[in-house]
């Protein structure tokens, strides 16, 4: 009679106490900024996206902040980034000093005169590299147009497994709307270097649509 009792009673405590919750996977996340052109002048929608990726780190993540410029392969292009405290309380500090950075760069930011992708991405992956967590997510603020000065070599192989890129307000250029398929072209080009490397592409143009940014 009392091991009836309890094996009745089993399901009830496993419902009162509750199972262990896994932790949610540890996140890198490195944001490229496209600042060449009048791209500058979309930054505003770059400050909703760096709000909702803070909103959605835990402590112990990675965070960082970069500009697409004419030579984006240098940690000088890196305008913020941190790996937040195990401590919530902490984080939350660091993550409203980051929108800081982020705000007193906006209102200074200057066009740059080249728009150096690859370049930036290498930095990207050379740092999700380091810090080394368990999921890696390389975002490009840009119309993914590529423009480099004579001198300069990006044709390099891209080193992606494991990295999720997702090219985020891929505005359409003037050119773009004479002819749709330099647009198509653009995107399907950079699609497929990235998946040729091993990473996995998405594409996000409505920034109300960033609830699906992150899986975990």
């Amino acid at each position: 009679m009392k091991r009836l009792l309890l094996l009745l009673l089993i399901p009830t405590i496993l419902v009162l106490t509750g199972c262990p919750r896994s932790a949610p996977p540890e996140r890198g996340v490195y944001l490229l900024l496209d600042t060449s052109g009048t791209y500058t002048e979309e930054l505003d929608k770059a400050q909703r996206i760096i709000s909702y990726v803070l909103s959605r780190m835990n402590p112990g993540d990675h965070f960082a902040v970069a500009r697409i410029d004419t030579g984006s392969f240098s940690e000088k292009d890196i305008i913020a980034r941190t790996t937040f405290d195990e401590r919530p309380s902490q984080a939350n500090q660091e993550k409203r000093e980051f929108r800081e950075k982020i705000n007193e760069y906006v209102e200074g930011a200057e066009s740059a005169q080249y728009t150096d992708i690859t370049g930036g991405m290498l930095q990207g992956i050379e740092w999700l590299n380091e810090v080394d967590p368990s999921q890696k997510v390389v975002l490009v603020f840009s119309d993914m147009k590529e423009d480099l000065p004579d001198d300069y070599v990006r044709d390099v192989d891209l080193e992606l497994s494991g990295i999720e890129v997702a090219a985020l307000n891929v505005t359409k250029l003037s050119s773009d709307i004479v002819d749709p398929r330099k647009y198509m072209s653009r995107v399907d080009n950079w699609r497929d270097r990235v998946e040729d490397a091993g990473g996995q592409w998405r594409m996000i143009n409505d920034l109300d649509n960033l609830t699906g940014l992150f899986s975990g």
